[in-house]
């Protein structure tokens, strides 16, 4: 495979699927380095049209080969994961000889250009990239940031772009597609089975993980939740066949600086204390994941100041700490969406039964005196029937829970074994309020009369529930 430059200034690339969240991401960092961008895809508004209006790119709405004739010369071609070979760009790039980069591939040739952190992990990577970054940022570092959501922290972009000696970077385990990366650390928040359509079990998504410990090179470091025991299995692994590594773990199990020795709410704050510093931190969001999220992102600020040369003393806490504080979250993410009648609405994108139980648990602490009602859409019909009894208990801390349809992959074949009412059966065997709609839409009027003031009311999943909170508030206005 060809390689990009380090100096792409003045090279011309032509993003095929430019609107996704990531390639929007991706296109604005090469455009920062210098790069003459432009791209196509779907008619379709996003919110990624506004990101991509601010920068100096050229988008082609629609597909077709007539595209690459319109942009003219063309150096490299970067395709959205979405797209196959079977896309007419896809094919036209081919045939004209164009060297031709996957998403993820691009992001790696970026990450040759850096030091470079990945955070990697089957839940929190979005939330402790969003929050390394928002640090990074208020310390003023010298890093550009890419996240796979909207971060409030960013204006609601899904980057920051601070300077180019370090990069941070969401990776994903998908199809092993952070292989493609090239870090200098890895934040490892945890392991656990998922992605049923491609990994086998347990033991394949661990040696996944392996693979990308492996590609630190020598005194590499490897930052890991002392909390998950698969991470804690991955670091063990990785002690054994790289003894070279750093090992920094966090969390309250951790021994070490990044240990949490405390952790409260007050009054919708949740604090908690590490052992490296004498000071309490705060987070507006509900949570102990939320905890180690942030603690992850301490570790990486720690790291790069240390390479920097930079003291952690106390006007540098401060500022730490004050951007901890002003962290929102990141799109999709524990997001407030609104409120109506007393009624607060918010949207998660939790798909996994570890990360429905740990964001809901969350919710119910931060919000002790309000009713939590849950609309659920299962992602994936091979996550389901793999996890079906994970998920069917992992409502516990809501009130209510509303379920739907499974919303399908096109990357899987369904096999009729594992449906919307069989996760509602199950359901009902853990819950005693459950209710079935097998359209997200017939849900509303059921929740107009429901729902009552004071109640928090999430729609949460990988699916496209979460229409149902836009629909619900939109009911208001008229």
């Amino acid at each position: 495979m060809d390689e990009i430059p380090e100096d792409i200034g003045g090279i011309r690339f032509y993003f095929i699927g430019i609107k996704g969240t990531g390639m929007a991401a991706l296109a604005e960092l090469y455009s920062d380095r210098g790069a003459l961008v432009c791209g196509s895809d779907v008619k379709d508004v996003f919110y990624t049209d506004q990101i991509l209006a601010r920068i100096p790119v050229t988008v082609f709405q629609g597909f077709g080969p007539e595209n690459l004739d319109r942009a003219g010369s063309i150096d490299f071609a970067v395709r959205s994961s979405a797209y196959g070979d079977d896309h007419p760009e896809v094919r036209a790039v081919r045939e004209r000889g164009i060297p031709l980069f996957d998403y993820t591939q691009a992001l790696g040739e970026l990450s040759r250009f850096y030091s470079s952190t990945g955070i990697a992990g089957v839940h929190g990577k979005t939330t402790t990239t969003g929050l390394t970054g928002t640090l990074l940022k208020a310390l003023g570092m010298p890093a550009s940031v890419l996240v796979g959501s909207g971060v409030s922290s960013f204006d609601g972009r899904s980057t920051w772009l601070g300077g180019d000696r370090y990069f941070v970077a969401e990776t994903c385990e998908y199809r092993r597609h952070f292989l493609d990366f090239h870090p200098r650390r890895i934040v490892l928040t945890s392991i656990e089975p998922d992605h049923q359509d491609y990994f086998t079990g347990y033991m394949d998504i661990l040696s996944a993980f392996m693979e990308y410990i492996d590609l630190l090179p020598e005194g590499g470091e490897l930052i890991y939740c002392a909390d998950d025991p698969g991470a804690v299995e991955a670091a063990w692994r990785s002690s054994l066949d790289r003894p070279d590594l750093k090992l920094i773990p966090y969390g309250e199990a951790a021994e070490g600086p990044f240990r949490i020795v405390e952790s409260r709410l007050e009054e919708g704050r949740n604090i908690f204390r590490l052992a490296a510093w004498d000071r309490d931190f705060v987070l507006p969001l509900p949570g102990k994941h939320l905890q180690l999220n942030a603690s992850a992102a301490l570790a990486v600020v720690n790291s790069l100041l240390g390479e920097e040369g930079r003291p952690v003393d106390s006007p540098c806490l401060d500022l730490l700490a004050k951007g901890l504080t002003e962290f929102r979250g990141s799109k999709r993410r524990s997001e407030l969406v609104g409120e109506r009648d007393g009624i607060l609405v918010m949207d998660d994108y939790g798909h996994h039964p570890t990360a429905v139980d740990m964001t809901l648990r969350g919710l119910k602490e931060f919000y002790p005196s309000r009713r939590l009602v849950v609309d659920f859409m299962s992602h994936t019909y091979t996550r389901t029937a793999a996890l079906l009894d994970k998920f069917a208990a992992s409502f516990g801390a809501a009130d209510a829970v509303i379920l739907h349809e499974i919303y399908g992959s096109a990357r899987e074949k369904y096999d009729g074994s594992c449906t919307g009412e069989t996760l509602f059966e199950e359901t009902k065997k853990h819950h005693r309020e459950v209710y079935y709609f097998e359209k997200t839409g017939e849900a509303l009027p059921f929740l107009e009369e429901y729902l009552q003031p004071g109640d928090l009311f999430v729609t949460m999943g990988a699916g496209d529930n979460w229409l149902l909170g836009r629909q619900f508030l939109e009911n208001s206005r008229k």
